[in-house]
């Protein structure tokens, strides 16, 4: 008899062609997403004269680099030669290749961990590799999808493998009801800082419990999204009703009689009862609160309800001299108030939060009061601004004052023109928090969407569950 496995060990026994000596795997990759900032690798392909294997199971999207204003002329609003270089190339290696490609002017462009899930690019059950590190999000539709580098890429390119190191197991139990208030985004942050920001080297993690069944697709895609911050070489979810439900209809989904198979053999994928994993962490969803980042890495998250920490109560010299450093670089004194922090800047977006969902929770806050800081709402998709302008939720930001922008990673990756300036500090609903991610000296504390809301329109850190119809904090 078979022994109980994971989700995880499913997956990758299904797509393991081999494994050496060494203990390294070759695994056969269903799907590689790329962005235009994969070109070094077309590059050396060029050079070799190679070509891609599977041009069919490549889709690259323009999304790290493009701008978020201007784009009404499409190419000709791109200011920098450098930037518009990088679309062109992508299109025309598209061209070449011919693999998919969601170009600047395509109707369907945006985030790749936003957009692959909304076409059904994604499904339970594949094995799933990006050209960027938060590809982990994709795990939450019961795939096993993790980032890799530039050389790994054009391997994966040229011969539709990779060779891997088999991660270990790990389980993250959350259970009970969220409280109000509390968000996905308050549950990756609250598991962050409570295993720190290296808990999950070399796992892959599975998150279960009744919380996580109790989330939407789009939630349990932001808890996925910040696996890579934990350490975690992926995050997964089991596929259910509501993964199913989800796909269902969508461009990549199968059809017909094919969806009836592909259901019968996503329906097997659960792990087993009984199945083993090498480490398990267990937390209560009721105890957690809306979180806030006060530091440097996303381990430096607590309760908006807190103050800013001591490093004097440090346990060892070497946490001193690290919460010693994350306060210097973010200008913040031990003892203060989060709630008395000022913000210069708020930034609603991203693979994490840039989802209908994360906006129609922004609105909900946006529509008590209006923005005293510059605040930027980026869609992370056209899909996702078409839906939300259709419920008129472009409207609601624009008269409390926010920007409403086009598609694309923005100020998460601040890479495309849009970033902080120095000692500029913003609540921001992105991933990463370490030093000059959002621009060379730029500050951020990363929030859930509907707390960046209440940042916005209060000009402080802000606990939104104190905010009164009036926009006024209680």
């Amino acid at each position: 008899m078979n022994s109980p496995r994971t989700l995880f060990d499913k997956i990758w026994d299904m797509h393991e062609i081999t494994c050496n000596e060494d203990g390294d795997s070759l695994l056969y990759v269903d799907r590689c997403l790329i962005h235009e900032g994969s070109r070094h690798s077309f590059d050396k392909m060029a050079r070799t004269g190679q070509q891609v294997a599977r041009p069919d199971q490549i889709y690259a999207f323009s999304d790290h680099y493009v701008p978020t204003l201007g784009r009404a002329s499409g190419l000709d609003g791109v200011g920098d030669p450098a930037i518009r270089g990088m679309i062109e190339l992508l299109a025309a290696n598209a061209d070449i290749h011919g693999f998919h490609h969601y170009g600047l002017e395509h109707p369907q462009q945006g985030i790749l961990h936003v957009v692959a899930p909304e076409l059904a690019i994604t499904q339970p059950g594949l094995l799933m590799v990006g050209a960027d590190s938060h590809t982990s999000t994709h795990g939450a539709l019961g795939a096993l999808a993790f980032g890799i580098g530039a050389s790994e890429t054009r391997h994966v390119l040229t011969t539709q493998t990779i060779w891997q190191q088999r991660p270990r197991n790990m389980r993250i139990v959350v259970e009970g009801t969220l409280p109000f208030g509390c968000t996905p985004k308050d549950i990756i942050l609250a598991v962050i800082a409570r295993i720190g920001a290296g808990g999950a080297v070399g796992h892959a993690i599975e998150y279960a419990g009744s919380t996580i069944r109790n989330l939407s697709m789009e939630g349990r895609m932001t808890v996925c999204n910040m696996s890579i911050e934990a350490g975690g070489r992926a995050g997964m979810i089991a596929p259910d009703a509501t993964t199913y439900a989800y796909l269902e209809g969508r461009e990549f989904a199968p059809k017909g009689d094919a969806w009836r198979k592909a259901l019968e053999y996503w329906e097997t994928l659960p792990s087993d009862d009984g199945a083993q994993f090498d480490r398990e962490v267990r937390l209560n969803a009721e105890e957690i609160t809306p979180m806030v980042t006060w530091g440097t890495s996303p381990e430096h998250a607590t309760l908006i309800t807190d103050r800013v920490p001591d490093p004097a109560d440090a346990s060892t010299p070497e946490a001193r001299a690290d919460l010693e450093a994350a306060l210097d670089y973010m200008q913040l004194a031990p003892g203060v108030s989060l709630q008395s922090i000022a913000v210069d800047r708020v930034f609603i977006g991203s693979c994490t939060n840039g989802r209908l969902e994360d906006l129609q929770a922004a609105a909900e806050v946006a529509r008590l009061g209006r923005a005293q800081v510059t605040t930027w709402v980026v869609p992370g998709s056209q899909a996702v601004k078409k839906e939300a302008e259709a419920l008129g939720l472009d409207r609601v930001f624009m008269d409390a004052g926010f920007e409403w922008r086009d598609p694309g990673c923005s100020l998460c990756t601040a890479i495309n023109g849009d970033e902080l300036a120095p000692g500029e500090r913003c609540a921001s609903t992105s991933n990463r928090n370490f030093k000059g991610r959002q621009g060379r000296g730029g500050l951020t504390h990363l929030v859930s969407p509907a707390m960046a809301a209440a940042a916005a329109i209060t000009g402080s850190l802000t606990d939104v569950r104190t905010l009164s119809s009036s926009g006024e904090a209680n």
